[in-house]
C-alpha cells in the first residue's frame, strides 16, 4: 500500500489532523515541539460518493471503500539536514513515504507557540523545502562521486548518471526542489534510484482557524500559500481546519453534517484532503458490484485490465481472458447491468485495455 506522510514544522496541527483523518487519538497533540517522535500510522478510507448508488443498483448493503495509509511524522526545524531537532530521524521517515502532505499553519493564536516566533506560512514552506533540498544535495554529490569513479572505466550507465547529476546538482544548489527539475523518460530510473526527498509529490494543507473555514478565500495566509505553491513548486493546496475536523470525528455523521452547515461549509475538508492525497499518489478506483458487496478497488493510474484483476487475486491476472466493463455514469443512468447491456454500453475489454477511474468490471479468467 502506498503511503502519504504528514509533515510540517512543530505546532502546525499535524497530529490533530492525523487524528481527524484516522478518527482516532493515536497521535499526541500538544503545544510543544516534537510531541510526535515515532511516526503514527493509520489506514484511512477514501470517501467516494459513487459507492452508495452502486450498492443500490447491485442490491447489496455491504459497501467496501478504498483505503490509503497516512503517517504522522515528527516536526521539522531549520537545520534538520544536519541533524538539528529530530532531523535525521525525520528525514529517514520521509524516505519511507510515497507522497507528502505538508501542513502549513494559516491561523493566528498567541497561545500556540510558533517555532520561528511569528506566523509566516511561506517562510515555513521554504524552511522545509530547504532542508529537503540540502539532504538531496548531499545525496546527489555522493552519487556523483561514485558515478565519476565508475565512468572512468567506460561504464555507460555511470556516464549517463554523471551527466544527469551534473545538471541536477546546480538545480538543487540554487535551492530548487527536485520536483521542479525536468528530466527525460530515459532518466527516470536514475531519479528513482536516488530516492530524492524533494522529488516526492507534495500537497499543501492550509490549516485555518474555525472562524475562517467558510471565508478561507479571504484569508491572506491561504492566498500567499496558494500563490507560492503554484508559481514556485507546481503544487496544489487544500484548506482544512484540523481542530474542527478533529471535533467532527467525534460526532455521528448526521450531527457532523449539521455542524458543518452551521459554519457555512458544505463538506468536510478532511474528505477533500484524502481524495486529493489519493490522486497525488497516482491511485485510481474501479468497482465490482454484486449481491455480496459493492467494493472500490485501488489501482495505479495507467494499469491495464489484467493488472486490475490481479488486485483481486493473482490468479485473475495470470488467467485473464477479458473484462466485462461499463462506465459508472453509464451504469447509473441505466439503473442496472441488464439495461446497460441492452443499450450496448457494456464492453468486452482485453489485455491491453487501460482501466479508467470509475469503471465497473467483471473479470473472466481461466487457470
Amino acid at each position: 500500500m502506498l503511503r502519504a506522510g504528514i509533515v510540517g514544522l512543530p505546532n502546525v496541527g499535524k497530529s490533530t489532523l492525523f487524528n481527524a483523518l484516522t478518527r482516532t487519538r493515536k497521535a499526541e497533540a500538544a503545544n510543544y515541539p516534537f510531541c510526535t517522535i515515532e511516526p503514527n500510522v493509520g489506514i484511512v478510507t477514501v470517501p467516494d460518493e459513487r459507492l452508495v448508488p452502486l450498492a443500490r443498483i447491485a442490491k447489496t448493503s455491504v459497501l467496501i471503500p478504498a483505503t490509503v495509509e497516512f503517517l504522522d511524522i515528527a516536526g521539522l526545524v531549520a537545520g534538520a539536514s544536519t541533524g538539528e531537532g529530530l532531523g535525521n530521524r525525520f528525514l529517514s521517515h520521509i524516505r519511507e513515504v510515497d507522497a507528502i502532505i505538508e501542513v502549513v499553519r494559516c491561523f493566528e493564536d498567541k497561545d500556540v507557540h510558533h517555532v520561528a516566533g511569528k506566523l509566516d506560512p511561506v517562510a515555513d514552506i521554504e524552511t522545509i523545502t530547504t532542508e529537503l533540498v540540502l539532504a538531496d544535495l548531499e545525496t546527489a554529490q555522493k552519487a556523483m562521486d561514485k558515478a565519476e569513479r565508475l565512468a572512468k572505466g567506460q561504464n555507460k550507465e555511470a556516464r549517463a548518471e554523471a551527466a544527469f547529476l551534473a545538471r541536477l546538482i546546480p538545480h538543487l544548489d540554487s535551492g530548487k526542489p527536485a520536483l521542479t527539475f525536468p528530466y527525460s523518460e530515459d532518466e527516470r530510473e536514475i531519479v528513482r534510484k536516488l530516492f530524492l526527498l524533494s522529488q516526492k509529490p507534495t500537497l499543501f494543507a492550509c490549516n485555518v482557524a474555525e472562524a475562517d473555514v467558510a471565508t478561507s478565500a479571504a484569508n491572506p495566509h491561504v492566498a500567499a500559500v496558494a500563490s507560492y505553491c503554484a508559481t514556485h513548486l507546481s503544487a496544489e493546496h487544500v484548506v482544512i481546519s484540523a481542530q474542527i475536523e478533529s471535533e467532527l470525528a467525534e460526532l455521528p455523521e448526521a450531527e457532523a453534517a449539521e455542524y458543518l452547515r452551521s459554519l457555512g461549509v458544505e463538506g468536510s475538508g478532511v474528505g477533500a484532503l484524502i481524495r486529493a492525497a489519493y490522486h497525488l499518489l497516482g491511485l485510481r478506483t474501479y468497482f465490482t458490484a454484486g449481491e455480496k458487496e459493492a467494493k472500490a478497488w485501488t489501482i495505479h493510474q495507467g494499469d491495464t485490465a489484467p493488472q486490475a484483476a490481479g488486485v483481486i487475486h493473482t490468479d485473475f491476472e495470470r488467467g485473464f481472458i477479458k473484462a466485462e466493463t461499463v462506465a459508472y455514469d453509464a451504469l447509473l443512468e441505466c439503473g442496472s447491468m441488464a439495461a446497460a447491456r441492452e443499450k450496448g454500453l457494456v464492453r468486452q475489454e482485453g489485455k491491453d485495455y487501460v482501466v479508467a477511474d470509475g469503471d465497473v468490471m467483471l473479470f473472466k479468467f481461466n487457470v
